[in-house]
């Protein structure tokens, strides 16, 4: 079994280890943390790679788990994250092939960060064309033999030796950026985007 947190459109690394398991979990009865993919993702865009992040409410604090954090919607955030999807990736190969899949991430108002979060990773294994079920927790788990709860984070550099690169929009603008979200992967390579992941898979 291997666990993970749960993310908002994770990084490649992320994805790569998660479908290189056939019946991953997402801890969702962990305390929440701030500044994590928890609900956050990072793009790149005309200006260089930027952070997209979900505002929200710990609705108990700081002892609020994962599970029962709140989306806060006093500002427009779906709009926000939608425009600049645009704007960073409407020039990508596979973006117009894509994008009717998101719609109902930025177009349902979603009470939990984890309703959010699934909806989004469904989405990204339509677009993989990959069957995977999402498995929450029901209990705080101490410890686990693969544990990937905190494995990957936006604070960590990531290695560049460690990925491939490939295409990306903004690539003449500024060097490859490794490990960003799976919609940079997914809107510069398409259908090759299952088969990269696979690779990556492999080497973790």
């Amino acid at each position: 079994m291997k666990l993970f947190s749960t993310a908002y459109f994770p990084c490649i690394s992320y994805m790569a280890c998660l479908l290189a398991e056939d019946e991953p979990f997402i801890e969702v009865c962990d305390t929440y943390h701030k500044q994590t993919y928890r609900n956050r993702c990072r793009v790149m865009t005309a200006n260089g790679v930027e952070s997209l992040s979900v505002p929200v409410v710990k609705v108990n604090g700081n002892h609020t788990m994962t599970k029962d954090v709140a989306i806060s919607y006093k500002e427009h955030w779906q709009q926000i994250h939608r425009r600049c999807l645009e704007s960073a990736y409407k020039a990508s190969p596979y973006f117009e092939h894509y994008y009717d899949y998101l719609r109902p991430v930025f177009e349902t108002r979603f009470e939990r960060l984890i309703d959010l979060n699934d909806e989004a990773l469904m989405a990204i294994f339509k677009m993989l064309k990959v069957k995977k079920e999402i498995v929450h927790t029901t209990d705080y788990i101490h410890e686990a033999k693969n544990d990937f709860r905190e494995a990957f984070s936006p604070k960590a550099t990531p290695n560049p030796e460690a990925f491939q690169e490939y295409y990306q929009v903004f690539g003449t603008k500024f060097p490859f950026a490794p490990d960003l979200s799976i919609l940079d992967l997914l809107f510069n390579e398409g259908p090759e985007a299952t088969s990269y992941l696979i690779s990556l898979g492999k080497q973790s």
